[in-house]
C-alpha cells in the first residue's frame, strides 16, 4: 500500500526544472518514505519503546530535509514496508514501479527516509539507475552544505569519512588487486578497496587529530569563562522547533533562523543580561532529529559538550507540531546519551513554543495537561511576538540566582553614584530623598544582586 504525491511545483521559491530548457533548476529528486510495519531483527529496544510517528510527520520530514538543500521532490510515496527484503529493502514490485517513475520523471536523485546497508544502497542504484541516498546520506548532505566553522566542517568531514568506509563496495568491485612490492612478481599485496580504506582511515586519524585540537581549544575558553562567574545556558530541541529565534529574541543576536530544517548547525554563544542583572551566556546548539545517525552523534560530541557543561538546558518544543511528544522524546533519548537527565527539573527547564499558532480551545488544553502535579508545568512562549518572553527570563534567572529578596538600601551622598546600578539591577518598589542629601531606596534584588550590593556598599564606605 502506497499513498503518493506528484508535485509538478515549486520548490523553496525555484522553479522547477524542465527537460530542454537552458536554465538549470534544482536536482529532481523521488522522495520515497518507508513504513516498516515491523522493526528489522536486532534493531528493536523493547526496554525503551518509543512513540510512533505518523505516516504524515515523516513524508513532511523527509520533504523538508529534501528542499533543506534546494532539492526538487517532483514525486514522493509514503510505503508500507511488510517484509523488508535485505537485497533492497523495498519489494520487487515497488522496486520496478519506482524505476519506472525515476525514467518517465527524468529524476536525477532517490531518496530512501531509512537507513539502507551498503548492498541495498549498491542494488537501488543498479534498478532505479538513479544515485541513492538513505537518510543518513542526506543528512551528512545537509551539515556539510550548513557547517561554517572551521570544528564543524572538520565534524561533518569525520562523520562523512566514516559513513563511507563501510560503502566503498558499491565503487571498487571491478578493480583487481594491486601487485605486492616482494619477489621477482610480487605478492597477491592488497586490493584496491583495502588501499583505499587505508587512505579513508588515515584521512580519519588525521581529522580525529586536528578535531582533539579544536577540543583542546574549546576546553581553554569554557575554563576561561568558569573564572568569571557566569552560568551558561543552552537551548536545544528539535529542528525546526525555533531554538535560533528564541536565541535571537534573548540576545538580540542575529543568528540565521529560517523555517527550514538544520537553518543552524555551528553553535553560538553571547553574553545575556537578564532583567534584574544577572548575566549569563547563551549557547544555541544544533538541532536534534530522530534517528539522528551514529556518526553525527559521535563527530559532533565535543559540540554537544556545551549541553552537557551548561547549568541549565532549555528543552524547547514545537508545540503546534502534531508529533510534538515523539519528538520531544527523540531530544530527551539524545539528552540521555549525552549524560543529561531531561526528568531533572532543576536543571532542564521545558518551554512550549509557538504557542501562537494554537487556537484558544487547544492552547487551554494542552497548557492543562502540561501541569502535571508530579512535575514543574512548562513554560508556553512564542518567540516569534514575544508572549511570555519575560516569563522565561523570569525563570532562568530564579534558577541562576535564587529568589528575588526584598531589601531597602539607604545610600549617603558620598554613594549616590550606585542609584543607576540599583535601578538596572533591581527591581525599585519606592524610592525616598531625604533631608541630609541621602537616598532610601527599596528593592527586590536576586540573592547574587544582593550580595553585589552589599559589597559595593562595602568598598564605598572604605573610600
Amino acid at each position: 500500500m502506497a499513498r503518493e504525491k506528484d508535485a509538478d511545483r515549486r520548490v523553496r521559491g525555484k522553479p522547477v526544472h524542465q527537460p530542454g530548457t537552458e536554465a538549470e533548476g534544482p536536482t529532481r529528486a523521488v522522495v520515497i518514505v518507508p513504513v516498516l510495519t515491523r522493526q528489522p531483527r536486532g534493531d528493536d529496544d523493547t526496554s525503551r519503546p518509543r512513540l510512533t510517528r505518523s505516516a504524515e510527520a515523516r513524508h513532511d520530514e523527509a520533504v523538508g530535509l529534501a528542499s533543506a538543500i534546494d532539492l526538487d521532490p517532483i514525486h514522493t510515496a509514503v510505503v508500507t514496508v511488510n517484509d523488508p527484503r535485505p537485497a533492497t529493502l523495498l519489494g520487487s514490485g515497488k522496486v520496478a514501479e519506482f524505476a519506472e517513475i525515476v525514467r518517465e520523471r527524468q529524476a536525477e536523485l532517490v531518496i530512501v527516509d531509512h537507513p539502507l546497508t551498503p548492498v541495498q544502497q549498491r542494488n537501488l542504484e543498479k534498478e532505479l539507475n538513479a544515485k541513492v541516498l538513505d537518510r543518513t546520506g542526506l543528512i551528512l548532505e545537509i551539515f556539510g552544505e550548513r557547517a561554517r566553522t572551521k570544528e564543524g566542517t572538520l565534524q561533518v568531514d569525520l562523520a562523512h569519512l566514516n559513513y563511507q568506509k563501510g560503502r566503498l563496495v558499491r565503487s571498487w568491485t571491478h578493480l583487481e588487486r594491486q601487485r605486492g612490492g616482494a619477489g621477482f612478481l610480487g605478492g597477491p599485496g592488497e586490493t584496491q578497496i583495502e588501499s583505499d580504506r587505508r587512505i579513508l582511515q588515515d584521512k580519519i586519524n588525521k581529522l580525529k587529530h586536528e578535531l582533539e585540537t579544536v577540543r583542546r581549544t574549546r576546553d581553554l575558553h569554557r575554563a576561561k569563562r568558569k573564572k568569571v562567574p557566569f552560568p551558561v545556558v543552552a537551548i536545544v530541541g528539535y529542528t525546526n522547533a525555533g531554538k535560533s529565534t528564541l536565541f535571537n529574541k534573548l540576545t538580540g543576536a542575529g543568528v540565521l533562523a529560517e523555517d527550514m530544517l538544520f537553518a543552524t548547525l555551528d553553535p553560538t554563544l553571547r553574553r545575556v543580561r537578564l532583567p534584574h542583572g544577572t548575566p549569563i551566556i547563551l549557547s544555541d546548539t544544533v538541532g536534534f532529529i530522530s534517528d539522528l545517525p551514529t556518526h553525527l552523534v559521535a563527530a559532533f560530541r565535543a559540540t554537544l559538550e556545551e549541553v552537557v557543561e551548561a547549568d541549565l538546558v532549555i528543552h524547547l518544543r514545537d508545540i503546534s507540531d502534531p508529533d510534538t511528544a515523539a519528538q520531544a522524546e527523540d531530544v530527551e533519548r539524545i539528552l540521555a546519551d549525552l549524560g543529561v537527565d531531561a526528568g531533572d527539573s532543576k536543571r532542564v527547564i521545558e518551554v512550549w513554543n509557538k504557542i501562537d499558532l494554537l487556537d484558544e480551545g487547544n492552547r487551554a488544553r494542552l497548557l492543562a495537561d502540561g501541569a502535571d502535579g508530579n512535575k514543574t508545568p512548562p513554560i508556553a512562549i512564542s518567540a516569534v511576538t514575544g508572549e511570555g518572553i519575560d516569563v522565561l527570563k523570569a525563570v532562568i534567572e530564579t534558577r541562576m540566582s535564587g529568589e528575588l529578596e526584598a531589601l531597602t538600601v539607604t545610600l549617603k551622598p558620598a554613594q549616590l553614584g550606585l542609584v543607576d546600578w540599583l535601578y538596572r539591577n533591581g527591581d525599585v518598589t519606592s524610592r525616598a530623598d531625604n533631608d541630609d542629601g541621602s537616598v532610601t531606596i527599596s528593592l527586590k534584588a536576586t540573592h547574587s544582586a544582593r550580595e553585589e550590593i552589599e559589597s559595593r556598599l562595602h568598598r564605598k564606605n572604605n573610600e
